[in-house]
């Protein structure tokens, strides 16, 4: 009995720490979402959080400039490995993995949406990718970006409602539609420097529409008397998708369990004052980085923190 007391409490401690190591990488990197994670009842702020700085290690691994394509993916695929050694029970050091087979356990988190997360910054791994002068398009047409942000963005939206809680089947495309709407949006923002990092995620097909080439975002190009308007039609076709996409997360909010829809309220909102903050500068998204101050953003929490008071107050 003492045993198995020095072990339940040891694993607890454990956990504490875990989960404490990945709101510390929520907090650092996590720029929009961490304001909502503060609007979260603990138990989900956390488990959260684990999914979160799981994202961030497998994101970082792809982005790693230093190593070749066919490294990354092997890395790739050792984390999606350690990932379900640790949620099958096998004992782990890693903090994120022990908090997140937690958090997976807990709220009955689909382990193929955790593995389809892995997919998607395998989508980021390109063998030939372009250069800064001369940056590529990744995806010819807008459905073939929306699949990209199926994977990148929809996933994390069916992951979060399974922390947050429903029970109407019909928030699941919402939430995909809504994931899809902050991808967009930070497409629309990352233009410059997802150019100097050789790729161009505006589908070919709409660049072409409006007489546009990856070439025109090439860094040289960018210094040398480039004319922002000129990629504002655009930019404003893929923000219009977004605003569209958008009413799908008015729609889930009412959906999710109520402690959580202040959070999410906060998520949304952050996102969409960012893409109008965006079309209010003219869509110039190629000087510095267009985004939220810490004061704004606040400002946006102290609402959401309203709605709870109001909700459960």
């Amino acid at each position: 009995m003492a045993v198995a007391a020095d072990t339940n409490r040891g694993r607890e401690a454990q956990l504490v720490h875990a989960y404490a190591v990945c709101r510390g990488v929520a907090r650092r990197a996590a720029r929009n979402f961490y304001y909502a994670f503060m609007v979260l009842p603990h138990e989900k702020r956390d488990a959260l959080s684990a999914v979160y700085a799981f994202m961030r290690h497998a994101d970082d691994l792809s982005d790693d400039a230093a190593v070749s394509a066919a490294e990354k993916r092997e890395q790739l695929e050792k984390w999606r490995a350690e990932m379900h050694d640790a949620l099958s029970g096998a004992p782990t050091d890693d903090p994120v993995l022990f908090a997140l087979a937690d958090a997976q356990q807990r709220f009955q988190i689909p382990v193929e949406l955790l593995d389809k997360l892995v997919d998607g910054t395998e989508m980021d791994v390109l063998e030939a990718p372009g250069s800064a002068d001369a940056p590529a398009v990744i995806y010819q047409t807008f459905d073939d970006l929306q699949r990209y942000c199926y994977h990148v963005a929809s996933v994390v939206g069916l992951i979060c409602i399974r922390v947050f809680g429903y029970r109407d089947r019909s928030a699941e495309p919402l939430a995909e539609r809504t994931g899809i709407a902050f991808q967009l949006t930070n497409i629309i923002r990352d233009v410059k420097e997802d150019a100097g990092m050789g790729r161009v995620y505006l589908p070919q097909q709409d660049m072409l529409q409006f007489n546009r080439s990856p070439l025109e975002l090439a860094v040289a190009r960018l210094n040398d008397g480039f004319d922002p308007a000129s990629f504002r039609p655009v930019l404003e076709l893929e923000a219009q998708r977004a605003r569209e996409l958008y009413r799908s997360a008015d729609k889930l909010i009412p959906l999710i369990d109520e402690d959580c829809r202040p959070a999410l309220w906060v998520l949304v909102e952050i996102y969409r004052r960012l893409l109008e903050k965006i079309a209010a500068g003219g869509f110039n998204v190629f000087g510095p980085r267009v985004r939220l101050t810490p004061l704004e953003k606040l400002g946006v929490v102290a609402r959401g923190l309203w709605r709870k008071v109001v909700q459960f107050g």
